[in-house]
């Protein structure tokens, strides 16, 4: 394996990981993509809320409002591709539409339909007695009444329903916790696609601890961000090493959110992605990674 060439001195915690998947990783065949990828177990993240100090990565152009646009559809709920495009957002459409497995899945209903993914758990998680439990709106409700019970825990990982669903959550489980009147948040990834997928999860942290914050009435903290096994698959490789590497990283954005967003229902009915405005975002130019089905 080849080293990376003329990496920039001016690089932020992305491009660090980035390097060190490259320099560390080791190859890994994945089955479900039939591409191999070089695979790092472990890294760490840290995005400061409080500081807003947005984390969109700046070697290349990222486009923050379609992240936005994604983790919304969670927090309602969505279980078709066709609502989060309605919205501004069209990564379901391959997973819903030309994933193999599920497409031949009986479980599937038909066009765009992802089944009992993401935010379904999140909002319908079903019982045994088949009555079903919305765990946002109990953490929307204790954290609203200054209650943290150490268990203030939105999980999209349902075993039990994995060959209902088009895809395991990658970003599985966000666990937020108040301390002093300040709201962190601590999310978990089972499974990441660096080049790709993680430019859409950093910022979908920050917003999510940011919106909860807001709308619970308690000050933003930090996101820690811990990743279990992070990847960057072979047909990435080139253009990270070569292109993005080489260039330097400019200094983080800041976002403002719309202060009228006020509760649960306000999310779930007319917020869009114009109520996120990034200032001062200087970036490369895209890239055009593939993505792996």
């Amino acid at each position: 394996m080849s080293q990376i060439p003329e990496i920039s001195s001016n690089t932020s915690q992305y491009e660090d990981l980035c390097s060190k998947v490259i320099q560390q990783g080791k190859w890994v065949e994945n089955k479900r993509t039939k591409i191999r990828c070089l695979t790092l177990i472990n890294a760490d993240l840290e995005y400061n809320v409080g500081a807003n100090q947005f984390p969109l990565v700046t070697t290349r152009k990222c486009y923050y409002k379609a992240a936005i646009a994604e983790l919304l559809g969670y927090l309602r709920g969505y279980d078709n591709a066709a609502d989060f495009r309605a919205i501004g957002c069209k990564t379901w459409d391959a997973n819903a539409n030309e994933n193999e497995a599920w497409l031949s899945n009986p479980a599937r209903k038909g066009k765009d339909d992802m089944g009992r993914v993401y935010g379904v758990q999140g909002r319908s998680w079903i019982k045994p007695n088949g009555d079903s439990i919305d765990q946002l709106q109990k953490i929307v409700t204790n954290l609203s009444n200054d209650i943290d019970d150490r268990g203030e825990i939105l999980t999209f990982y349902n075993p039990g329903e994995f060959d209902l669903g088009c895809l395991r959550p990658c970003m599985h489980t966000h666990t937020f916790s108040l301390l002093d009147g300040t709201l962190h948040l601590t999310s978990y990834m089972r499974s990441c696609d660096v080049p790709l997928g993680l430019t859409f999860n950093m910022p979908q942290c920050f917003v999510l601890l940011a919106l909860m914050a807001q709308i619970t009435g308690h000050k933003p903290g930090k996101v820690f961000h811990k990743i279990v096994n992070a990847h960057i698959y072979e047909n990435q490789l080139e253009l990270m090493q070569n292109v993005q590497l080489k260039r330097p990283a400019f200094d983080m954005p800041s976002l403002s959110i719309n202060p009228d967003i006020k509760s649960l229902k306000d999310i779930e009915t007319w917020v869009s992605t114009d109520d996120f405005k990034v200032q001062d975002y200087q970036c490369h130019e895209p890239i055009a990674y593939p993505f792996a089905v």
